[in-house]
């Protein structure tokens, strides 16, 4: 067992790879709740693939389809369900790299609900009647997604910025390519990918490492099929498809999104994780000139979400917000970050931000969830968190400012809109 220690914040995690592959991740925690994510490299950016020699296409939203189909059982019992009836908060869900299961417990149930948790994760049960009874539930949720504006304006957004990288696609697919979907195509994708080789689970809470590693171990049946499985990815232009997207809804206030198609290859991932959360922070953070400057005169009512998503095959960074005068508003964050890459950024603004993300970053480990949900989507990054301590003093204005000139292209800026009707 290999342990990582991070004595600045007094946090130790336990690691452990399985003979089967599988990789498990123990954060301890004197806490009541107790928390597990099992993670599987495999999202909706994965419908194209090789098996040995057998090219397989899925249809799009696959991924999604099997995350719900996975609690039906053969007994006719819903996983879901049991485990909320256990008194324990169970949930799962899918992105586009990845695909997660989990629960938390509050009340000493954990080793009955992992026996549960455990089983129907490795024992699928897809028959054609209950493929087909999923159709018209996952139908709906695409309907509610579409009728959904921060998602609208999100989906937008990436379709202004890609061509053929998947990451364009919902996640859930669509009305068309769902019909698509079969028992068969379920297994094929879920045989291809749900490998212990391919899966992490992340424990969070009051644990001995030993003992929950043993817990885990006694209820694993999955191996490693012997096959070759390569994930196919259509070339991707460095260039944006369009520089602007509109829709109309529905809404009271129109949603905006300034987004940034980014390049891909990075030396040291997290120290640009860090310095794109500064940037974001010194350019329109809650405590920024430019907020406080909008809020001031009306145009924004809240501080603008950042989001920055990042791969082996797409890369980029998004700002959205709500405002009536949204070109206004769009217009003044350019130029500040215009101004930034002329006039460069302030000694005091820069060390006040970056103490201030170093405080939030620490305050993060009090939670085994957030904690927990974090090491499983770095880990498909081949990123340990606790490094994210160690990169900040080695964080420098001038690699700030080469970020941002990189990062920050007018070339490769997208603008999307959702108005109101």
């Amino acid at each position: 067992m290999q342990v990582i220690e991070n004595s600045k914040i007094q946090e130790k995690i336990y690691t452990e790879k399985l003979e089967n592959g599988l990789k498990v991740i123990i954060i301890p925690k004197k806490t009541q709740k107790k928390y597990i994510i099992w993670g599987i490299k495999y999202g909706s950016i994965d419908h194209k693939f090789m098996v040995d020699d057998r090219e397989i296409t899925v249809p799009d939203g696959i991924a999604h389809y099997m995350e719900h189909k996975l609690f039906e059982q053969e007994n006719g019992t819903n996983s879901l369900d049991v485990l909320s009836s256990m008194g324990v908060d169970a949930n799962a869900y899918t992105t586009n790299n990845h695909t997660a299961y989990l629960f938390e417990d509050n009340n000493g149930k954990f080793s009955e609900a992992l026996d549960e948790f455990m089983n129907y994760v490795q024992n699928p049960y897809f028959t054609d009647e209950n493929v087909e009874k999923e159709r018209g539930i996952i139908e709906q949720e695409i309907m509610m997604y579409d009728d959904y504006p921060d998602w609208k304006v999100y989906m937008n957004a990436i379709k202004a910025m890609y061509h053929n990288n998947p990451i364009n696609i919902d996640v859930a697919g669509t009305k068309e390519t769902i019909a698509q979907i079969t028992k068969d195509k379920l297994y094929d994708a879920y045989h291809a990918f749900y490998r212990p080789d391919n899966m992490a689970i992340v424990v969070c809470g009051d644990f001995q490492p030993q003992e929950i590693i043993s817990e885990i171990e006694k209820r694993m049946s999955l191996q490693n099929a012997n096959q070759n499985v390569k994930r196919i990815y259509e070339e991707e232009p460095k260039e944006i498809v369009k520089d602007r997207s509109e829709a109309e809804m529905n809404i009271s206030m129109p949603i905006f999104t300034l987004g940034y198609k980014d390049e891909i290859a990075c030396e040291n991932q997290i120290k640009k994780d860090l310095a794109l959360d500064i940037i974001f922070n010194i350019l329109i953070g809650d405590s920024s000139e430019l907020y406080q400057s909008l809020y001031e005169q009306g145009l924004l009512q809240t501080e603008p979400t950042f989001i920055y998503e990042n791969s082996e095959t797409y890369s980029h960074i998004l700002i959205q917000g709500q405002s009536e005068k949204y070109d206004e508003v769009i217009q003044k964050i350019e130029d500040k970050i215009e101004e930034l890459k002329q006039n460069g950024i302030e000694n005091e603004v820069f060390e006040r931000i970056k103490k201030k993300l170093y405080g939030e970053y620490v305050k993060s480990y009090n939670d085994v969830g957030g904690i927990a949900t974090t090491f499983i989507q770095n880990y498909f990054r081949n990123i340990n968190p606790l490094d994210y301590f160690e990169e900040f003093k080695g964080l420098d204005k001038e690699y700030i400012m080469q970020i941002l000139n990189q990062a920050f292209a007018k070339d490769k800026k997208v603008i999307s809109v959702v108005k109101s009707k």
